[in-house]
């Protein structure tokens, strides 16, 4: 049954820094919790179009992977510049000031050849990780939809491992092929281990982010034919766990992505937040009935008046308000969303779905 909206709804209860920039993002009297919220919009069935308050993520300084990576949030964030060193493969990274992250040290690749990987990959052994610590320092809140990034996934793994040249010829070197799928299969079976490990520690999470950039800004880095025989299989692997713990799957994945969707789809994904660069809106209209996607309002003047602000969010909900899709706003658009933009996308959205 639809939930009614009221307009006691749009009390501030309390305000979140935008992690994105920009002004706050208020926390409003919702009807339901906000973790119910986001699963709502997951499931198609959405009550308000949700933002960017709804989630919390963590990723434990457990995971050696997220310290390396200078990308450890627990209860509060790392130092980036404690960042860099091992991975949970050995593979040293380095924190880089200027680009506000780490990238595998310089000098010779760990592989040059994908069939090396059964001698020389040492596979991490996840009961010695000190998750002791990370216990004590991250405490989820039930009110939230917790999620879990895991920072290397599937090609982006084999990057740290060979090289990004390497790496994407790799893909498609007939001498290669048949090493990367076992690799990769390999790794899908440590993340089940990892997503396991995860739910003893931290009971709360309900779903799990993995990273695995496939595009550059302008297109692809092979072939959606090559995606779908090389990765995808490894995915749903995982995504398929995940589905039967009743947990929710998000990927993040960088780049011009258009070719890839169905691919995306197929893996077996709940979720993902495009980038700038793609065309949310239309990807919204020809796949939101199958994937939650971030989608990014039409940019409004910052010289617009208040009254225009708030006909530009009406119009964006009666657009994209709509039965059998939900509706994120996307995350890389919340540092331009106006306090007024938002509240009136609220309450149309919550007007809208409350009547569908």
């Amino acid at each position: 049954m639809a939930i009614k909206f009221d307009e006691k709804e749009l009390k501030v209860a309390s305000e979140i820094p935008n992690r994105m920039g920009g002004a706050p993002t208020p926390v409003y009297d919702f009807p339901v919790s906000r973790k119910e919220g986001y699963i709502a919009a997951l499931k198609k069935q959405p009550i308000w179009a949700i933002s960017n308050v709804e989630t919390r993520f963590i990723t434990p300084k457990a995971n050696p992977d997220n310290v390396a990576r200078a990308f450890a949030f627990e209860d509060t964030m790392m130092p980036p510049a404690e960042g860099g060193g091992k991975d949970m493969f050995g593979i040293e990274w380095v924190y880089v000031p200027v680009a506000g992250g780490s990238m595998v040290k310089p000098g010779a690749p760990f592989l040059k050849d994908a069939n090396e990987w059964k001698e020389k990959l040492v596979w991490p052994d996840l009961d010695k990780w000190n998750w002791e610590d990370s216990v004590k320092n991250i405490h989820l809140n039930p009110e939230q939809f917790n999620i879990a990034w895991v920072l290397n996934g599937w090609y982006e793994r084999l990057i740290s491992f060979m090289d990004f040249d390497k790496a994407v010829v790799a893909l498609i070197d007939e001498d290669q092929q048949d090493a990367v799928k076992e690799l990769f299969d390999k790794l899908s079976d440590l993340y089940i281990k990892l997503i396991d490990k995860y739910l003893e520690h931290f009971p709360g999470i309900d779903g799990f982010c993995f990273h695995d950039d496939w595009a550059a800004q302008k297109d692809t880095f092979f072939s959606p034919s090559t995606a779908e025989e090389m990765i995808v299989p490894a995915m749903k692997k995982v995504t398929d766990h995940l589905h039967s713990k009743g947990l929710y799957a998000d990927l993040h994945s960088c780049g011009m992505l258009e070719k890839q969707i169905p691919n995306i789809i197929a893996a077996g994904w709940d979720s993902w937040t495009p980038q700038t660069m793609n065309n949310t809106q239309a990807y919204y209209e020809k796949y939101g009935d199958q994937l939650l996607i971030g989608v990014i309002p039409d940019a409004v003047s910052p010289e617009a008046s208040e009254a225009e602000q708030r006909a530009a969010a009406k119009a964006f909900a009666e657009k994209f308000c709509v039965p059998g899709k939900g509706l994120v706003v996307n995350s890389y658009a919340t540092a331009a969303i106006t306090p007024a933009f938002r509240e009136e996308l609220y309450r149309h959205s919550r007007t809208i779905y409350s009547e569908i």
